[in-house]
């Protein structure tokens, strides 16, 4: 997608005024600028340079007295489902990004474009025409966060053998549940994606060689795995870890984790880096007890069949906001990867457990008109799952289409930080709402549970949701980092008296 579409042009444009503004600018081009009435076509030499001059020209450069607009230039044959979306605040996380995509049509995949501009970029395709249309209506100028969307189409290379009538499959690349994924990897036979995702902790300077020059690296994994892969860069600045997310099948997740672990090994041996390089992956401390097993039966045996040397992070590292252990695995290439399906094995069924055991809760009247879903988990695992219930609502037609879907989301909170919540004069929480577009009440006079907590309802479309409950999260984190304090600064005082 180099070759890009200048519009609004002045009728005396000629090529040499193009080519002095992509000169000051130092952005190349491979070719002359066609210069037609109102318009011109151009050529970069790739991709990234295609999105500078974009970002650099379009709404911001006068020529002639009117303001140009440069955008990747789509033949109207190919303008069918799939998007580039631009400026995309760069903090944000995958799953609130999910929940405002599906609010407009299947989401088929989503990819993150490597870009050396300070906001994210993606590509996205829908299941439909239809849908596409409109999320480009709907989001181009969208404001998130402050930042202003910027949506386009993009050549949909497959446009011309497109069915439409074909059943689309699941968000985010990965199939609906119960439909068949063709070409697993280790079997002919049509395979289930696990809803469970494998989550790896990589060090930092091989998450360049684990995504490859423009993502290629990790576009050919998701490929030849058939998974869909989340490579967590921009969280946690400057940490010496990030995370991984892997979602497919659970041949196609081991495939992928082993490829992982092999581009880590290659590229430790380029960089004659001596140290050992273990296989570590993230499992919620629910899955840690029965992957451990009576006395440590499970994970000895897990040990001597696959030839590693397990441990797991202590209880004591574990907080309110993140609820995973850090399980390590150490061996070569071959044992940790086996020793990877084990682990997974064992944790997809006490996943498989949970899930089997957890019902909806019933109806509080034969004539409710809604019923409550509770979810449990981290934060992350919680806003998918919610972006999971809005899309199917949306899907499913179960409001009419002038009907905007809503939810109702009820929070616990220690009952010490409601204030905090409300704010002086309710202050924080007029300003919450204000911020997120959703209703956010605190009920003044409600009685603490017997965990000394009280119910926060946030109600509103899904992603004003989804910000109102990030912004109370990080209201909490503040509340539980000032009791800290409070507590480290008494404590000398304390031995003081003894």
């Amino acid at each position: 997608m180099n070759k890009l579409y200048i519009g609004n042009l002045s009728e005396n444009a000629v090529p040499s005024d193009l080519e002095s503004i992509f000169k000051d600018a130092k952005i190349p081009v491979s070719g002359p600028f066609l210069v037609k009435t109102g318009y011109a076509f151009v050529d970069c030499p790739d991709e990234s340079w295609a999105l500078k001059a974009i970002e650099a020209f379009s709404g911001k450069v006068e020529l002639h007295g009117k303001l140009i607009e440069v955008e990747h230039s789509v033949p109207k044959r190919q303008r069918i489902r799939k998007l580039q979306i631009r400026n995309i605040p760069p903090h944000l996380q995958w799953e609130v990004l999910d929940g405002l995509l599906v609010q407009y049509g299947v989401v088929e995949s989503c990819e993150q474009v490597n870009t050396d501009l300070e906001t994210a970029v993606v590509n996205v395709t829908y299941s439909s025409k239809e849908q596409a249309r409109q999320a480009l209506d709907k989001l181009n100028g969208y404001q998130l966060e402050s930042f202003t969307l910027k949506v386009a189409y993009i050549p949909d290379e497959m446009a011309a053998q497109h069915n439409p009538s074909q059943q689309p499959r699941g968000r985010r690349g990965f199939a609906q549940r119960g439909s068949s994924r063709q070409g697993s990897p280790g079997s002919g036979a049509k395979q289930k994606p696990c809803d469970l995702p494998l989550r790896l902790l990589v060090p930092t300077q091989f998450v360049g060689a684990i995504i490859g020059k423009e993502g290629a690296t990790i576009r050919n994994i998701t490929k030849q795995t058939q998974s869909k892969i989340d490579v967590h860069r921009k969280e946690n600045a400057g940490a010496a870890e990030k995370s991984i997310t892997i979602l497919s099948t659970p041949e196609g997740t081991s495939a992928a984790c082993k490829s992982i672990l092999e581009i880590m090994h290659k590229e430790a041996q380029d960089i004659k880096f001596t140290e050992e390089i273990p296989l570590k992956i993230l499992a919620h401390n629910n899955f840690v007890g029965r992957l451990i097993g009576k006395e440590g039966r499970n994970l000895k045996k897990i040990e001597q069949d696959t030839d590693t040397k397990i441990t797991i992070s202590p209880l004591q590292e574990l907080t309110l906001y993140n609820p995973e252990r850090t399980i390590t695995v150490k061996g070569n290439v071959e044992t940790c990867a086996k020793a990877e399906e084990e682990i997974m094995k064992k944790i997809r069924e006490s996943y498989e457990n949970d899930i089997a055991s957890m019902n909806i809760a019933p109806a509080e009247a034969p004539d409710a008109k809604v019923r409550m879903v509770i979810i449990t988990g981290p934060p992350e695992a919680q806003f998918k799952a919610q972006g999971r219930i809005y899309g199917k609502i949306k899907e499913e037609n179960f409001v009419s289409p002038k009907e905007e879907v809503k939810l109702e989301a009820h929070i616990r909170v220690p009952s010490f930080a409601a204030g905090r919540v409300i704010g002086k004069g309710g202050k924080t929480v007029n300003e919450l709402q204000n911020l997120s577009s959703a209703e956010v009440v605190v009920p003044r006079d409600q009685t603490p549970d017997e965990n000394d907590q009280v119910v926060v309802k946030i109600t509103g479309h899904f992603y004003a949701c989804q910000v109102a409950q990030r912004k109370i999260q990080e209201i909490l984190t503040q509340v539980k980092q000032h009791q800290q304090q409070k507590a480290l600064q008494s404590g000398p005082l304390q031995s003081r008296r003894k």
